[in-house]
């Protein structure tokens, strides 16, 4: 035959002490069978007048004397810092002196959630006594830091109620309930929100980019063609290189000024006007035999590019050193 465990009996006190303590005075009080037993031995929902209230707590019972303390009580934290803390409902942890028959208890959630790292044991005051004469007191406490904590809970029967308890004591509840697949990636959002949301800005300005670069690889075996089609002495890929690493820069320019705040007209007109001119190219001429007409746009295609890019550099270096000029004489 089996045996039963010596510690059973220590065990059971305290939940048979407490269990007693509170349906004597009218608490429902559910017990959680041991194979579901993940750091709490009870839920129970408190009643006021005869009446079942929204606030369920869960609670850790412990026994014995290797519970007490010089001052008072303590409860191991072991693995169950994260959850403790972050319950729906509050964890209440209580300790069973079997020596002197009573009942000591502290709000493990509360006093977890003031603290990162675990601390091993939470202590419990031997003032915190939890009997007939201070269960009221009790039930006031923690309903109040229940009710601040938006911890209620409201069901149409009794076992709704308890099945949304359990729900919520890990982590079920439908308005937190953790996805396991999304959690990671909420923490570096969370930790990293203020340059998300920058780089968020940043590609939304950064559409009609994408959208240059998506057409001129589409575009590019096309060009390729035109160029072989229209000239003999001209190498077909430095010449559209060139010219889209024009484009490009005209682009980043545009990007970087709206970035600062400021529209570069100008700039995004000449963008259009050659982008269009030169894109519109390969479907206008597929095959670049056109003679006159492919030989004037080979041409085009090396000087818009080679004056182009210093006109621009020496355009918005220019902006730049007046903006520093002016920096320079507001700070004297």
């Amino acid at each position: 035959m089996s045996t039963v465990r010596s510690s059973r009996r220590i065990e059971r006190a305290g939940v048979n002490a407490l269990r007693a303590l509170l349906e004597e005075h009218e608490h429902i009080v559910q017990e959680i069978d041991g194979g579901n037993d993940h750091g709490e031995d009870m839920i129970v929902n408190f009643t006021r007048g005869g009446k079942r209230t929204p606030y369920w707590i869960a609670i850790q019972v412990k026994s014995g004397k290797k519970y007490k303390r010089v001052k008072g009580y303590a409860i191991p934290v072991e693995d169950h810092f994260d959850d403790w803390r972050q319950s729906r409902i509050p964890v209440i942890g209580v300790v069973y002196d079997m020596k002197k028959k009573e009942l000591f208890w502290v709000n493990l959630t509360e006093r977890l959630r003031s603290v990162d790292e675990t601390p091993g044991w939470v202590q419990i005051a031997n003032t915190l006594r939890l009997n007939a004469d201070t269960v009221d007191a009790f039930y006031a406490e923690v309903a109040s830091y229940a009710g601040d904590a938006r911890m209620r809970i409201r069901a149409a029967n009794q076992e709704d109620a308890l099945t949304e308890a359990v729900r919520a004591r890990h982590g079920l509840d439908p308005e937190t309930a953790p996805n396991p697949l999304f959690e990671g990636l909420a923490d570096f959002a969370l930790q990293y929100e203020e340059r998300l949301r920058t780089m968020r800005k940043d590609l939304i300005r950064s559409l009609p980019i994408q959208a240059l670069v998506l057409i001129m690889l589409w575009e590019w075996p096309r060009q390729i063609r035109f160029v072989e089609g229209s000239s003999d002495f001209i190498a077909p890929i430095p010449w559209v290189i060139s010219l889209y690493s024009f484009m490009l820069f005209m682009a980043l320019t545009i990007f970087f000024e709206f970035r600062a705040g400021r529209v570069p007209k100008e700039t995004g007109r000449w963008l259009s006007l050659i982008a269009g001119n030169f894109l519109w190219i390969p479907i206008m001429d597929p095959d670049g035999d056109r003679g006159w007409w492919g030989t004037t746009w080979m041409w085009a295609g090396i000087i818009v590019p080679s004056f182009g890019i210093k006109f621009l550099l020496l355009s918005f270096v220019g902006f730049a050193r007046d903006r520093k000029k002016k920096q320079l004489q507001s700070n004297i």
